[in-house]
């Protein structure tokens, strides 16, 4: 197995593209892909098999808590990721069957600065903004507890399937804090304001059900079926023009931070730019051939 040193780097976030080409932030990412199958990392597990790239946080005797080296190697891994134009989704799960990920490392945290505080948070909410914009699906399948920085990280991800014995919380309230990798953002736009600030301000976990029943997740299925429900949502969405993926996707995330007429240009603006693929005219092929579309991605 090839060894690779992973290079951490943050930078400011900016909107994709629109011609075609990968987001200007994933394309800034210093880590290059390199066809090797396995990489190998402190805090992670990384795995590419048949265009579906699975991310494993791989720190099972601390539930797979988010660490100061995790926050950099998860970066550092979703930069590849954004990179390589073999790999059309991600799977993100937790190691062992107790936790996704349990929150921040309260060690780390108890010695925090108010400076050095402000510059973790917005370490992490970097993460979460590089992962919610990666331009390609990120599928969490979440196999145990999702608290604090683990739930941030679970609504980064484009969707979440949980394990029935899944938990979320923002538990920060209980140590003197608020959420700091933007939870106080995403919380209420997935659901709704009154259920986002009891969560937040009870700090008190929900079961895997609840969550479902509120939109926090998308599908709850056995622990035993958790990574496959995962794959198959991944391959389901990987098996659609990678381009016009990233435009919906583009759409979504830009579009429900805009004004409803702002974002109906936007949509506007990326639906003409579909319409110039050759994925475009493959798919428009393939229904009047009646047979299966074969997107490249261009």
């Amino acid at each position: 197995m090839k060894k690779v040193k992973p290079k951490f780097l943050f930078l400011p976030l900016t909107n994709s593209r629109h011609d075609g080409s990968r987001p200007s932030l994933a394309a800034a990412g210093q880590a290059v892909f390199t066809g090797v199958n396995t990489m190998n990392y402190d805090t992670l597990l990384y795995d590419v098999r048949a265009e579906i790239a699975t991310v494993t946080l791989h720190r099972p005797q601390k539930l797979n808590a988010l660490n100061a080296r995790a926050i950099e190697e998860l970066a550092s891994c979703f930069h590849e990721i954004a990179k390589a134009e073999d790999i059309r989704a991600v799977i993100l799960t937790g190691a062992g069957e107790k936790a996704f990920a349990a929150g921040a490392d309260i060690n780390e945290l108890a010695a925090l600065t108010p400076a050095l505080a402000r510059e973790t948070a917005r370490r992490g909410q970097q993460l979460m903004s590089l992962v919610e914009n990666l331009g390609k699906p990120v599928i969490a399948a979440v196999n145990g507890l999702a608290l604090g920085g683990g739930c941030e990280l679970a609504m980064a991800c484009t969707l979440r399937i949980a394990s029935e014995n899944a938990r979320f919380g923002q538990p920060e309230i209980k140590l003197g804090l608020i959420p700091g990798y933007a939870g106080s953002q995403r919380l209420p736009r997935l659901v709704g304001k009154g259920r986002a600030l009891e969560m937040i301000l009870g700090g008190d976990p929900i079961s895997a059900q609840e969550a479902w029943r509120i939109g926090l997740v998308n599908q709850v299925v056995g622990a035993s079926e958790l990574l496959a429900a995962a794959e198959a949502a991944a391959r389901k969405i990987a098996a659609q023009a990678p381009v016009a993926v990233r435009y919906a996707l583009e759409a979504v995330h830009r579009g429900i931070e805009m004004p409803r007429e702002q974002g109906e240009m936007l949509e506007a603006d990326l639906f003409g730019l579909a319409c110039a693929t050759a994925d475009m005219k493959e798919g428009a092929r393939a229904f009047l051939e009646k047979r299966p579309a074969k997107f490249t991605g261009k």
